[in-house]
């Protein structure tokens, strides 16, 4: 007994646009963004690690609910941009490929 066969497409795959491989304005500005949120996240991680006392109801699924509460926190205030460093990240990697671009002629904006 033979048993079919899926017929596998052969095309060949396309090259990511810019914007979708992380290039462009868009991309390199979400990528700053995300380190500026790891590194917020990082930041109140590091606060709540200092707690005073115990929390007399806390619990496993508490702290799991606060850890998601506080991602989500950074996100906002990452994408606000009120500390900067999204702006510094930015900044230099724009000027790393700038002078990518004036060493190869051109070609990277």
């Amino acid at each position: 007994m033979r048993t079919p066969t899926s017929s596998v497409s052969r095309t060949p795959l396309s090259a990511p646009t810019p914007s979708a491989a992380g290039g462009g304005d868009g991309g390199l500005r979400k990528a700053a963004e995300a380190f500026e949120a790891v590194i917020l996240r990082q930041l109140m991680s590091s606060m709540r690690q200092a707690k005073l006392g115990d929390d007399i109801f806390g619990s496993s699924a508490t702290d799991n609910f606060r850890e998601m509460a506080d991602a989500r926190t950074a996100d906002s205030l990452a994408g606000m941009r009120q500390f900067g460093i999204a702006d510094m990240v930015e900044r230099q990697f724009r000027g790393q490929f700038a002078d990518l671009a004036d060493r190869s002629g051109g070609g990277v904006k």
